[in-house]
This record gives C-alpha cells, structure tokens and sequence, in this order.
C-alpha cells in the first residue's frame, strides 16, 4: 500500500483468524548478535519490513555476510578490528556509511558495533530521525572510548577508526529510551573488558524491551546478571552462534486483536506464545481493562470484545508502543480514559502524544495532553477526516482501529507501516472480509 488509504468499516462484530509475521524487536537483537557471535546463525520467521532490512544491510556494511533465503537468514559474524576481511562495499580507507532510516533499533544497536571495527563509520537517516534523541548513545561510547563527531548530539554522526571499546562501568540516563541500555549490552560481550552498567535516572521506559535483550543475550551463552535493578553486568565472551524461531511481533498483533474489543466481535491471534518478554504480550491485561474477554491456549490468542467498552485508567510506562492503538480503543469507550506514563513516546518516530491529540481533535473527540499522559473522553460519533501518521507506522495501526467505527475515514501515507509490517493493510482487509 502507498499513498492514502481507506480503510474497510466494520457493519458487524469482527470475527477473524490472524497470523501476524516475526517480531521486529526480536528480529533486531538476534542479528545483532549473529553478527557478534563465534560461529554462524540461522533466523527463522524472521519479520521482512523496513527496519530489520535496515539492520541487514548495516551489518551487511560491516562487514558480516547475510544470505536472505525467504524465511530464513543465514549470518556470518562480522569481522573486527585487525581482521584481513575487508567491510562490505568500501574501500580499505574509504568510510562505510549506513542508513538507519527511522529505525531506533539500528541508531541505537549499530553504533557500539560500529566503534569495535576500526573503521570510519557515518551513520544518517530519515530527516526525522536526526531529531530523536542520541545524545546518551554518543556520551557513553565516548566514555567508553569511542572517537566521534556529532554537530548536534544527534544524526548524523561519524564513528572514526581509531575508536576503541575496552568495556568497565558506566552509567547513563536512560529516561528517554529503553535502547539505550540494549544497545550497550548487546555489544558488551566483545568489550574486552565486559560491561558494568548503571541506569542513573528514576527508571527505565518500556522495561520489557531490556527483559527481552538479556534472555537473547542469555540464550546465546553470554553471562549477564542484574545484582540489583538497573545495575547490569556483562561479562566478556562471544555469543554462540543462534539457530531461533521468531516469535510473532505482539505489537502488530495488538492492532488486530484491538479490533475485537473495538466491535464486540472475537479475534484469535495464531502462535501467541505462553511465555515472552515482548511488551505487545501487555495487550492481554490492557484487553481485560476495556472488559474484554482473553483466553491463551495451543492455538494461540483468542480476544472477545464487550457489548460496551469501559474508561480505563492505565499506566503504559512498559509497553508505550502500544499507546496508539489503546488510544483509539479509548477513544471509542464510554467515559473518560487516562493513559499515563508515555511521555517517552515523544521522541519516537514523532511526538505521539502531540500527534494523537491533533488527530483526536479532527474526528471530534475530546483529548488533554499532559507532559506524561493523555486523557481521552470517548465519542458516541466520530467524524470523517483525513488522519495524519506522521511517518510513523502505530499511527496508521491506530487509524485503522478508529476506522472500524468512522465511515469515510481516510489515512494518510499508510505505506508508513512497512516499517514494522509490510502487509498490514492487505491483513487488516482480509480480517474485514466476509468468507476470506
């Protein structure tokens, strides 16, 4: 899909089957370390979207080898530092430049990797992302001993090749991002030293997303602990090679299991794993509070949507990427709803909290905006607009929502959402078509 779309109105309750593809975040963090490892690595239901393809082909540049081969990827470790093998078109002296898009992941993951190859490494993307924050990033490979020159404390920025990452203790304010920590600890296990770091600010948003680098970091063999929360220590060694099945990326789920609560209709989720530490896995709770009804069993994720949804009053402070979609699903409540602990989600792809409340405002629905939080008064009827997304695929996730209850809706750039799911709108119309 490119360009404006309309999406499909639900005139019943929605009633679906949906499988969704491999988990962005997951994907992200196990090429990360395939990169890192001793021996090779198999991927396997991998999610094909923008970012991860951004990650192969940093990686790519830096000198590891990836063969795609549908839903499989095969990873040859990158080379470091006094390796005879040379990066990935690039010159012996010339510098290797990688496009990081809009994708967090790769600014965040890619720079201490970039630091270990004693190359020059220029990193940009997308004229949005040289607004979000990388200034923690920057500071911390400094300290750590990283050369780097960066105008603004943002993209672009260079990595020059007399950088080093001996490893020791740090710490960092990671108020602005979870990423900054994983980013860290994912490269730590090459450090020679290791890694000791501190998180120095009250705490750390979207929590789950550091849960889910360390039990990868884990199960590739690295020693990792956290003595006491938000103290994390790496010790050195290389990752074993992985040989992993994907998991579904419960973020993209949680657009179409929103649509069961949204309607009073019944969506099953295929392969919803039992255990994870993907935020998305938060929807099942979040479900619960708008008086859905959610049963986990073999087949997968099963959501019955209430009659009537109720205000809600929750603190998304661990699973924020989720915030759009619980927004519409707010938006469409009986009540006033209170979404707190999201001020974080201002730097993202764009200030969420400024975006939802402009757009809210087009299609009649009542929304203060607060430093931290939204509270949203849900509408009887909403009105047709054109809804912004703002280069930012959760906004498109959270329109299509919207849409179910708002004929003649249309949203913008929707081909944004091949960030995190190419198929997005052709799923969604499938979920919204009759025998399909």
């Amino acid at each position: 899909m490119t360009g404006d779309w309309q999406p499909p109105v639900a005139g019943s309750a929605v009633s679906a089957a949906v499988a969704v593809p491999g988990s962005k975040s997951l994907t992200n963090r196990y090429l990360i370390l395939a990169a890192l490892a001793r021996s090779s690595s198999d991927l396997t239901g991998w999610l094909r979207s923008r970012d991860t393809l951004l990650m192969i082909e940093a990686l790519r540049r830096l000198g590891a080898v990836i063969d795609d081969n549908g839903d499989e990827l095969h990873v040859e470790p990158l080379p470091f530092a006094g390796s005879d093998a040379p990066a990935h078109d690039a010159g012996p002296d010339s510098p290797i430049t990688i496009d990081c898009g809009l994708a967090g992941t790769v600014m965040r993951f890619i720079p201490p990797l970039a630091a270990l190859t004693g190359r020059d490494i220029v990193l940009d993307g997308d004229e949005q992302a040289r607004a979000r924050p990388m200034s923690v990033t920057i500071d911390s490979l400094r300290e750590l001993g990283a050369s780097i020159t960066s105008a603004n404390g943002t993209l672009p920025m260079t990595i020059h090749a007399d950088s080093q990452l001996r490893g020791g203790h740090i710490g960092i304010d990671a108020s602005a991002s979870s990423q900054f920590v994983s980013g860290l600890l994912l490269a730590a296990p090459v450090m020679p030293l290791g890694l000791e770091l501190t998180n120095t600010a009250d705490s750390v948003p979207s929590r789950t997303h550091v849960d889910m680098t360390i039990e990868v970091l884990r199960d590739a063999g690295v020693d990792i602990s956290e003595p006491e929360p938000e103290r994390w220590i790496v010790e050195p060694g290389l990752p074993r090679g992985l040989d992993v099945q994907v998991e579904p990326d419960l973020s993209n789920a949680a657009a179409f299991a929103a649509a069961a609560v949204a309607t009073g209709g019944s969506v099953t989720i295929a392969k919803w794993p039992a255990h994870t530490t993907q935020a998305g896995d938060g929807f099942r709770e979040i479900a619960e509070a708008f008086s859905a009804t959610v049963r986990l069993d073999r087949d997968g994720l099963h959501v019955q949507g209430p009659e009537t949804l109720t205000a809600v009053d929750l603190d998304l402070s661990a699973v924020g990427e989720l915030t759009p979609v619980v927004s519409a699903l707010a938006a469409l409540a009986e009540g006033t709803s209170r979404l707190r602990g999201i001020g974080h989600l201002r730097g993202h792809e764009t200030d969420r909290l400024a975006a939802l409340t402009r757009e809210y405002g087009a299609i009649g629905v009542d929304v203060v905006e607060h430093a931290d939080s939204l509270t949203i008064t849900g509408a009887r009827q909403l009105r047709p607009a054109l809804w912004h997304t703002y280069h930012d695929h959760r906004m498109v996730m959270a329109g299509a929502v919207l849409a179910l209850r708002n004929d003649g809706m249309v949203i913008e750039n929707a081909g944004t959402v091949a960030k995190t799911l190419p198929a997005f709108t052709q799923l969604w119309e499938a979920m919204l078509t009759p025998g399909a």
